[in-house]
């Protein structure tokens, strides 16, 4: 028997898998080169011949479009989130749910910044809400956060795309679908001191996620702890609260 004969081959990949793998190594090309990225650049990056990337997504705005959903979707952040332990203390968990939120936005918005600033998508990108489930299709629609962080580039790619009242609708539905499930994480994160708190943990996980959305941004940021500590424990230094 042949070496080649002899040597194993790599399992095939389904077409999803491929244009996964492909998004992937294109994801830091989009950020680098906005929408001048070529399609001979992503396939050196990905290893893979330049026609597997047409046979994949069938032109470069349809690998654009795909790129700036995967950007958007939260479900790694959010998995992230809600697998914090609940045995740190409060402060703990909060900031890493935190740095977690806050590094989402910034990968999001990176992309949508260097789309928007190379002229934007000229194809609607497709739903990235996050999964209803495992192995199962998005929900449609990118999260309100990342819009926000990203100065609302996300949308103005998504228009220069000439989407429609439609489209809003379903981008609509997706950025609520998606600020639920992450409120819905971070109340997980209150949940354990709720006899101790001051506000339920469904309204704290609201208030905190706008505070982290609006925090990054400024001359001087907040810095995770210090959005934190603010958070929990006021404006007032120690023994400074007025009566």
């Amino acid at each position: 028997m042949s070496e080649a004969t002899s040597r194993r081959r790599a399992p095939a990949m389904s077409p999803e898998q491929r244009r996964e793998m492909i998004v992937r190594a294109a994801l830091p090309l989009v950020v680098e080169y906005g929408t001048s990225v070529t399609t001979a650049q992503v396939a050196r990056a990905a290893g893979i011949g330049e026609g597997t990337i047409f046979r994949a997504f069938g032109d470069k705005d349809a690998l654009l479009a795909a790129c700036m959903a995967e950007a958007a979707r939260p479900d790694d952040t959010l998995a992230h989130v809600a697998a914090i332990s609940l045995e740190l203390p409060l402060a703990e968990r909060l900031i890493e749910a935190s740095e977690a939120l806050r590094g989402y936005l910034s990968r999001m918005g990176a992309v949508a910044g260097a789309l928007a600033a190379s002229g934007g998508l000229r194809r609607e990108f497709p739903a990235a809400g996050p999964r209803k489930g495992p192995g199962s299709e998005s929900s449609g629609g990118t999260t309100e956060s990342a819009s926000e962080s990203s100065g609302d580039t996300t949308e103005s790619a998504s228009e220069s795309s000439g989407g429609t009242t439609e489209s809003g609708k379903r981008a609509m539905n997706g950025r609520e679908a998606s600020m639920a499930a992450t409120r819905e994480v971070l109340a997980g994160l209150f949940e354990p001191e709720r006899d101790r708190l001051r506000l339920d943990p469904e309204r704290l996980a609201e208030a905190f996620q706008f505070m982290t959305m609006a925090s990054g941004r400024g001359v001087a940021p907040l810095t995770s702890a210090e959005l934190v500590e603010l958070f929990l424990h006021g404006a007032y230094a120690a023994g400074g609260r007025e009566n």
